[in-house]
């Protein structure tokens, strides 16, 4: 699955997540909503990648979609501060945009079996958690949102349609999650820093730029 997940970043995967227990099944569950989708997944299926019983899961989850909006909570708050990071971060509009795209993009290769639970099961998800997750995705546009602001203000980019380019560049980085291979021959920080100099591009980020140079 995520093979190379544990070196990226020094982030190792559900940390966060005690009891082990607790974070085996939901290791578990990333696995199997990712290869079955999570309405083809029963809490059987979980239960047994963990190897524990299906009684052994109701002590820790409630049910099958309380472990969806736990990986789901998790996954969009890490993206959430990779993105916040960047735009809070030091240097110009076209350096933090740089840096937000590479690390969005190299955590959704590194990480790519989590991220696509985390970003294609939402509709899954009660109307309650739903609304809960729907307010962190748009705090991550918000903070791509202002990154481009501050590089048009600044005569850094051209883009005439600011939430439209947030959409597509938030779109093209999450895609990654959906066809990156552990076996390709590209690594994460190169498919990151290919999309940053792609995103770079779109904006039309003038070429003296330092990000524009990279």
């Amino acid at each position: 699955m995520d093979g190379v997940q544990e070196t990226v970043d020094g982030y190792r995967p559900w940390s966060e997540v005690t009891p082990d227990a607790a974070r085996r099944l939901l290791v578990a569950a990333v696995e199997a909503f990712a290869e079955r989708g999570y309405h083809a997944t029963t809490t059987r299926d979980i239960a047994g990648r963990a190897g524990m019983s299906p009684a052994a899961l109701y002590i820790h989850y409630k049910t099958k979609e309380e472990l969806l909006h736990r990986i789901s909570r998790i996954g969009h708050d890490k993206a959430l501060e990779i993105l916040d990071t960047a735009a809070s971060g030091p240097g110009t509009a076209a350096e933090r945009l740089d840096v937000a795209v590479r690390a969005f993009v190299r955590w959704h290769a590194a990480h790519h079996t989590t991220a696509r639970v985390v970003q294609y099961e939402l509709d899954a998800l009660g109307p309650e958690h739903r609304s809960e997750i729907v307010a962190l995705r748009r705090q991550s546009d918000a903070a791509i949102r202002r990154i481009l602001s501050d590089g048009v203000a600044a005569g850094e980019f051209d883009v005439p349609d600011v939430p439209g380019t947030t959409l597509a560049v938030l779109s093209l980085c999450i895609d990654v999650a959906r066809w990156f291979s552990a076996e390709g021959r590209r690594t994460p920080d190169e498919v990151g820093a290919l999309y940053a100099g792609l995103v770079l591009r779109m904006v039309a980020a003038r070429p003296g730029s330092a990000a524009a140079q990279k």
